[in-house]
């Protein structure tokens, strides 16, 4: 007796088949025995097929309204250019302490309204008053380069 292939959609991720959403054949007494009485997969049918469509449509333009707000985001940042921050100050103009990603993060909010995860955040370690670059992923296709200014309080 041959294996028969059955094609199901995964509702939920499989381990050993797949994601949620993949279209996977599997064996006939699997699907009926497992997988469809437990809701983690359904049969394949033409109305399934138009459902999964429109679902990846819809995904594919929040995907791009996302990274459309990132592009946005980064000519505003642009625009700014330069960001000031102000430190305490001692001798030879070295900081108390330094500026972290959340200095940083908090900084571009205040002056820009625009929210940046400080994870996200690229800068060499500032100990002393200067221009310092600062990268920042606004979206995985999307950075901007800012200059950070810290000048004494």
């Amino acid at each position: 007796m041959g294996k028969k292939n059955f094609p199901v959609l995964l509702r939920q991720d499989v381990e050993t088949l797949g994601k949620a959403g993949d279209m996977v054949d599997v064996r006939k007494g699997y699907a009926l025995n497992f997988l469809f009485p437990k809701g983690i997969a359904v049969r394949v049918t033409p109305g399934v097929m138009k459902e999964v469509a429109m679902r990846r449509a819809q995904e594919e333009a929040r995907k791009l309204a996302i990274k459309q707000q990132a592009e946005q985001n980064k000519a505003a940042l642009e625009t700014i250019g330069r960001f000031v921050i102000r430190k305490t100050v001692g001798e030879g103009d070295l900081l108390f302490g330094t500026v972290t990603h959340e200095n940083i993060a908090d900084l571009i909010f205040a002056t820009s309204g625009i929210s940046v995860d400080k994870r996200d955040i690229t800068v060499e370690e500032i100990r002393k008053t200067g221009v310092y670059p600062v990268s920042i992923r606004l979206h995985p296709e999307v950075t901007v380069t800012i200059r950070i200014q810290v000048t004494p309080e």
